[in-house]
């Protein structure tokens, strides 16, 4: 359970006031009325997610999020599981994610540049808590034993083909040059000691991803280790996407104002954050793909199956107490979204006010609702700035990363870019399409549902109805959010206001198999569905091949 005194434990916080450890960033939220204690039994299978959910479906405001501390989970099948979950604690919230780093959250910005320009570098340990319990060999395999006796849930209950680990930091090294990379990558459980691991290859490639292919040319297993819980410094480096060759622990350290303590895995060769809650130890496959999906993605739809990459586990440590850790994703607004957009505004801002001296910028927002933070950005400007500007800093905002900045919009400083009806007006009686609008070619497809998609997409928008077949909206079926409602209610939680769409349904892009994985799931056989795709591994194929391109051919990816 929680360890309540963490935060006053020597070495629990640093100098900057950034705790140290998970629970430490636990005990901190309950101390400020930030976390809520769920003591009743819920399901991990069908309740969980959709009971957090709530809080960002059901028209609260961002303020009145909290995270979550489920005390007593249960599974599909009544199992029991002695080991909290906590969803929601790393950023529910801009507040939130401001005390895991210890600062203000109008210096978020500014303690990103700093860390990234003067990195602190981590230091080695030979002990560890994050290694008193070390789970190998046959206590990996088998029913409830492994991966099956972590309390994962299911993300997107009636879509997701098995529960996922979705709070994770996954450590690989380049094999060549030896240079770490810690990256936020999902893993879908396959058996009780094999998982299905998605590294995107698209746009460049992640840093974990473009070390595999280095492991594939040299036939060669590549070492993995997916943390689980760590200090809030040191997750928030992964979803950051920092540049390639660039070591995440630096940065965290710098964050955390402190040296990150790491230690030796004890069955492959990478070094572990010391302090956090679970690690995974493993090897994954340097040819073998496996098919993987489906699972909520953050575009706003489910991600259909994909071969990507397979995952022999070869150890579980863990603390004696530990709080296993999972995040809210799918349909925005998230937890993955506030993470990416508490800290992406200030870089964005910095790049075109600091970096390229746009004159009048004021301030850039990241469109949350549904788009997901990065296709949609508005950039406001100070009365009169020149036009030249204004051009600059629109074109500066759509090019700063591949992956955003699909549509920008520019507007003055009396329009609110955080109230898109405002944004709207704008359009409406300060834009001559005439005149005002471009159209920029050959930008990258991005993140966003398969169904279709072509390799390239332009900057700018028009018309945004349904075209074609997509994959189903990446919310819990409306069964499961009903009941979560009434747990809710049942809970004495804040009253909700649902907004549109609050639930999952289909969209006309799915596969009848696909049902029968998510009612696995539901059920908790989920390893049937690792049985059936262990058997479908193919050769040759890059991670996220779409499984339906290779099997059946005639059939759109």
């Amino acid at each position: 359970m929680l360890d309540a005194t963490k935060d006053a434990r020597p070495g629990a916080q640093s100098g900057s006031g950034a705790p140290q450890d998970f629970q430490a960033h636990l005990a901190r939220l309950e101390a400020r009325g930030l976390l809520t204690r769920i003591d009743r039994a819920i399901d991990k299978d069908t309740e969980l997610h959709p009971l957090v959910r709530w809080q960002f479906q059901g028209g609260l405001p961002e303020a009145d999020r909290r995270a979550f501390l489920f005390t007593n989970v249960v599974d599909a099948r009544g199992r029991r599981y002695d080991m909290p979950v906590a969803v929601g604690a790393f950023s529910a919230s801009e507040t939130i994610y401001a005390l895991g780093m210890g600062r203000a959250a109008e210096d978020i910005g500014v303690a990103w540049t700093q860390a990234v320009a003067a990195p602190v570098a981590p230091v080695t340990v030979t002990s560890a808590a994050c290694q008193e319990v070390v789970i190998t060999g046959d206590d990996l395999r088998g029913p409830g034993k492994g991966l099956a006796a972590l309390p994962v849930p299911v993300s997107t209950p009636g879509f997701d083909a098995a529960p996922y680990l979705t709070a994770t930091l996954c450590f690989t090294r380049d094999p060549e040059n030896g240079i770490r990379n810690a990256g936020t990558y999902r893993g879908q459980l396959k058996a009780s000691d094999r998982l299905g691991v998605r590294m995107a290859s698209r746009v460049g490639g992640a840093g974990g991803y473009l070390h595999w292919e280095k492991y594939r040319r040299l036939k060669q297993p590549m070492p993995c280790a997916i943390v689980i819980g760590c200090a809030p410094a040191v997750f928030f480096t992964g979803p950051q996407k920092l540049a390639v060759d660039f070591d995440e622990m630096g940065v965290a350290g710098a964050l955390a104002g402190a040296p990150i303590r790491m230690v030796r895995a004890r069955t492959i060769d990478l070094d572990v954050p010391a302090d956090a809650e679970i690690v995974i130890e493993g090897l994954i496959d340097p040819e073998l793909l496996e098919p993987e999906g489906p699972f909520g993605e953050s575009h706003g739809h489910v991600a259909l199956e994909d071969f990507n990459m397979s995952m022999q586990v070869t150890a579980i440590t863990r603390k004696r107490n530990a709080v296993f850790a999972s995040i809210v994703s799918q349909v925005t607004p998230s937890e993955s979204s506030v993470v990416k957009r508490v800290a992406y505004e200030p870089m964005f801002l910095a790049h075109l006010r600091d970096h390229l001296g746009v004159r009048g910028v004021r301030r850039v927002v990241l469109h949350e609702p549904l788009s997901n933070i990065r296709p949609i950005i508005f950039v406001q400007f100070a009365p009169a700035a020149p036009r030249t500007e204004v051009w600059r800093g629109l074109q500066a905002a759509a090019t700063l990363r591949a992956d955003c900045g699909k549509i920008v919009i520019a507007v003055s400083d009396d329009v609110d870019p955080t109230n898109t009806d405002a944004v709207m007006w704008s359009l409406a009686y300060r834009c001559n399409p005439g005149e005002d609008l471009h159209v920029s070619p050959h930008r990258s497809g991005g993140h966003g549902p398969k169904s279709g998609r072509r390799e390239e997409d332009a900057t700018l928008m028009i018309d945004a109805t349904l075209k074609q077949s997509l994959p189903p909206v990446a919310l819990p079926e409306r069964r499961f959010m009903e009941r979560a409602r009434e747990i809710w209610t049942e809970l004495g939680l804040p009253p909700l206001k649902p907004q549109a769409p609050w639930h999952g349904y289909s969209l006309g892009d799915w596969d009848a198999r696909w049902d029968v994985y998510a009612e696995r799931a539901l059920a908790g056989t989920w390893a049937d569905s690792g049985i059936e795709t262990f058997a479908r591994r193919r050769g040759g194929l890059t991670p996220e091949t779409p499984a339906r391109q290779v099997e059946t051919p005639d059939k759109k990816g």
